[in-house]
């Protein structure tokens, strides 16, 4: 018979993955500030767990390839607990495979080898990859089976994963960036106790923030991530507030455009110039241990920042300048085209789980991630931890003005890092922002040209 999950055996299911989650990290897989490998504690909220799903009439075993390790991988481990535990239909086997690009490499691997998952998580710089190599399933028929309302789903977070009107991708741990601030330097230095509105404005502020001992800066006003730790996904925003765009929705590279070389100016002269910015590997170590009081970050981290951090944490929404702009960011969860009918369906049960109303709920409280459904956002129980939790409340109220990355990061191969690297060239090389830009040029032009040849092939066939 199925079963309603209480709290209580969800948190149980938390602590039984630990061993799990623990040895997975020691296995080296990257841990990039973007992915939100932070440290998230279920709140004392009462949150139930997802709700019980239907069964399919017969017991299925499939696997579930994962990218989070520490104790998200832990939150990962103990949603699939409490799947297992709901029903006796289908049995899900958790296996973490390291970082987003780990677990995309890997995948891969598995289809050339023909030994695939069932369901995976794909970032979203990767489920696209897979998308036109045809090597996920459309998902609405399994949806449908499943009982799954898509138009429960946030649609800016839901829209980025269908392709000429069919679902793909499924959103799960979705996220934006958010401005975090040091409460309690901000009161020390009698700033107001909110995010800067503008850049503007935080330049002002900036030379309040910074400490130097001699010529060296002790404590920096801001801290900037390195290409590893995904700076393309965090400087989207920036260069659409400055008024310019990494590419058109065709593919048209647009980084040589005015307000794009402004934008990695402005980046550049945090650093180099103004000089109350600094660039780390590890933001968010930076930022807890006090050497930075301000970044930007996802807000997946928010939980685990704000239980490892000395002070009180703030966020706020990322600081205009022509305009206003915040990406999407995070993963969703996908179905391999490979599988059996039968594993496709156990799967996508799973998937309805992990995404119901109350699974979104559960899993937004324990680590900070977006609530991905409508209903989830408007529950008395999400609105009484907004109210004991008003940082996460945050997110969800800048939603409604973030929109899906430009081409050039998420759809053509390697874009983040790409950009990444050329952002690294400007900020710590001090190169010239037209020279790099102008290579980062022919270089994302080169990687979209098969893209265009396979969306071409797609359209053909279809």
């Amino acid at each position: 018979m199925d079963k309603q999950i209480t709290r209580r055996e969800f948190l149980r299911g938390l602590a039984a993955g630990s061993g799990v989650a623990l040895l997975a990290a020691c296995g080296g897989g990257a841990t990039p500030a973007a992915q939100d490998t932070s440290t998230p504690v279920p709140p004392d909220g009462a949150t139930t767990a997802p709700a019980q799903v239907g069964g399919t009439g017969s017991t299925v075993n499939i696997t579930y390839w994962g990218s989070f390790s520490d104790v998200l991988g832990e939150a990962e481990q103990a949603m699939v607990n409490a799947f297992n535990t709901a029903q006796q239909d289908v049995v899900v086997e958790y296996q973490y495979q390291g970082s987003y690009e780990d677990t995309a490499q890997k995948f891969t691997a598995a289809l050339q080898a023909q030994a695939i998952p069932d369901v995976i998580l794909l970032s979203d710089v990767w489920w696209f990859k897979f998308y036109l190599a045809q090597a996920i399933a459309p998902l609405d028929d399994l949806a449908a089976q499943a009982g799954v309302d898509f138009s429960d789903y946030q649609p800016v977070l839901l829209n980025e994963g269908v392709r000429d009107g069919v679902h793909y991708w499924i959103p799960f741990a979705r996220s934006t960036p958010l401005f975090y601030y040091n409460k309690d330097i901000w009161a020390e230095v009698g700033l107001p106790d909110r995010a800067p509105r503008t850049w503007d404005e935080f330049g002002e502020w900036a030379p309040q923030l910074v400490q130097r001992s001699g010529n060296t800066m002790t404590r920096a006003a801001y801290v900037h991530p390195g290409a590893a730790s995904y700076i393309a996904w965090l400087f989207q925003g920036v260069i659409w507030q400055f008024g310019g765009r990494y590419s058109t929705p065709e593919f048209e590279i647009t980084l040589n455009e005015p307000d794009s070389i402004r934008a990695a100016q402005f980046f550049s002269d945090t650093v180099n110039n103004y000089g109350w910015a600094m660039h780390s590997t590890d933001i968010n170590r930076e930022f807890i241990g006090g050497q930075a009081v301000s970044m930007m970050a996802s807000t997946g981290a928010l939980a685990g920042i704000q239980r490892n951090a000395p002070f009180a944490v703030g966020v706020g929404f990322l600081p205009e300048e022509r305009t206003f702009g915040c990406p999407t960011g995070g993963a969703g969860l996908a179905i391999p085209a490979g599988a059996s009918a039968e594993k496709q369906q156990a799967a996508m049960a799973f998937i309805a789980f992990a995404t119901s109303t109350d699974g979104t709920i559960t899993w937004s409280q324990s680590t900070g991630y977006m609530p991905v459904r409508i209903s989830a956002v408007n529950d008395p129980k999400m609105q009484a931890f907004f109210e004991e939790n008003p940082n996460f409340r945050t997110a969800v109220e800048q939603l409604p003005k973030t929109r899906a990355q430009d081409a050039a990061r998420v759809f053509i191969p390697n874009g983040d890092q790409i950009i990444g690297r050329g952002l690294e060239r400007i900020v710590i090389n001090r190169e010239n922002v037209e020279r790099v830009w102008q290579d980062v040029t022919v270089e994302l032009e080169e990687g979209a040209a098969p893209v265009l040849e396979d969306l071409e092939a797609l359209r053909a066939r279809a």
